[in-house]
């Protein structure tokens, strides 16, 4: 009685946590399960909305932080993001179905370009570099996706990792920066 009880309670807040969602422009399916303390930002870049779209069955897990800064960000079915991993989409990010994106994880899809010494960094404009993540890919714990990058289909990647050039499918990659050390074929 007690389990029913929780499991129906769990229920109603999940419906909220997706409502509140819903409210800053996120398009998500009534099949998504959103965890604690989710963040999610459109923003807009050149007068342009950002865009959040996340398919069935996508699941983030508390303090997932979603921030389109006026790009995309396009999640397709039966994702797993686990807690406090942070994705940027300010230059596009599209993830692959099936995918699983453990703990503490960053995918970023911009870079800052290096300015001479007498302009401040931060006043330059970003370039947009966008990341695509294939299906049924394994991201580890605390993995680092720079902006510009391709992960194929069926990759692994070790936790720790930083991910700053294409991995093809089906690869197992490992270290900083991530090399490719075996193929899952």
């Amino acid at each position: 009685m007690l389990k029913r009880l929780f499991n129906e309670q769990e229920k109603v807040i999940n419906i909220w946590r997706r409502f509140r969602l819903k409210l800053v422009g996120v398009d998500l399916e009534s099949s998504c399960w959103i965890g604690q303390q989710v963040s999610a930002t459109l923003g807009f870049a050149n007068g342009t909305p950002g865009k959040i779209k996340l398919a069935s069955e996508v699941r983030l897990e508390q303090g997932v932080i979603l921030q389109a800064w006026g790009g995309s960000i396009v999640i397709d079915k039966n994702v797993f993001i686990g807690p406090y991993t942070v994705i940027y989409g300010h230059g596009d990010v599209t993830v692959g179905k099936d995918t699983l994106i453990a703990m503490h994880c960053r995918i970023l899809s911009s870079n800052h370009t290096i300015p001479d010494k007498n302009k401040p960094i931060r006043c330059n404009p970003d370039i947009l570099l966008p990341v695509n993540i294939g299906e049924d890919v394994w991201l580890g714990a605390g993995v680092t996706i720079l902006g510009g990058v391709t992960i194929g289909n069926g990759c692994v990647v070790g936790a720790g990792a930083v991910v700053t050039k294409d991995l093809p499918p089906y690869s197992v990659a490992v270290g900083v920066p991530a090399k490719v050390v075996r193929n899952r074929l």
